[in-house]
């Protein structure tokens, strides 16, 4: 059931939720108390391992709360600019609270860098202020899991040209900006990406959306 809103009367939407924290405890700690006490949110993923994000069916969420301080090699940068990508919002929740972590969250396109440290009311106060703009827009639906095995299917050779298009793509630039980065007509920077998806499709792995590219990136270590 929804709650109506004590101004307007009208349903108040449940935004969808997903954490990712390696340390159990915590992640189950933080489950639970959002469950019990913010009724407004919908915790739809909880996720020990930036592949589990990634690969869950329930990705991408409206918003995701990500530790800073993962044992995985993916960069923050990286983590947060995928799911950027995808369409989520990010609050980078860290007991590393530092100036120089503070700018690299922040920088890579994270909504708030919260420390770990402060009381939850105060973190879902911050996920209502970062969520209250766009409150009302639908996010990418459609990120289906991988098939059993899609980890260890073949990684396409990519020329040098085509790499660092894809690299630029798949972390938020538009095909115009590829092709203002690299230095390149927009023409060229469209082909490189076309053979992109065309290679990963010959090796059986789709690439037609821009969700698939992102997950295909993720999977072959190209988001570092």
């Amino acid at each position: 059931m929804t709650t109506p809103s004590p101004v307007s009367g009208d349903p108040v939407r449940r935004v969808r939720l997903a954490i990712l924290d390696d340390h159990e405890v915590l992640l189950d700690s933080l489950s639970s108390w959002i469950g019990a006490n913010a009724p407004d949110f919908d915790l739809v993923l909880s996720a020990g391992s930036w592949v589990q994000l990634v690969h869950s069916d329930n990705f991408p969420t409206e918003l995701v709360f990500i530790d800073f301080q993962l044992k995985e090699s993916v960069s923050i940068e990286a983590r947060v600019r995928t799911c950027r990508a995808a369409g989520a919002k990010v609050i980078v929740l860290s007991s590393l609270d530092t100036r120089e972590a503070r700018e690299r969250a922040l920088k890579a396109g994270a909504s708030a860098f919260l420390s770990k440290a402060i009381p939850m009311r105060e973190v879902m106060d911050s996920a209502r202020e970062v969520m209250g703009v766009e409150a009302g827009e639908n996010m990418q639906k459609d990120w289906r899991p991988l098939p059993v095995g899609a980890l260890h299917q073949l990684r396409p050779k990519l020329s040098r040209g085509e790499e660092q298009a894809f690299k630029l793509y798949v972390v938020g630039f538009s095909t115009i900006e590829v092709a203002s980065q690299m230095n390149v007509q927009y023409e060229t920077a469209k082909t490189y990406l076309r053979r992109v998806r065309e290679k990963y499709t010959k090796a059986n792995r789709p690439a037609s959306k821009k969700a698939d590219l992102i997950r295909r990136a993720a999977e072959d270590g190209y988001l570092q």
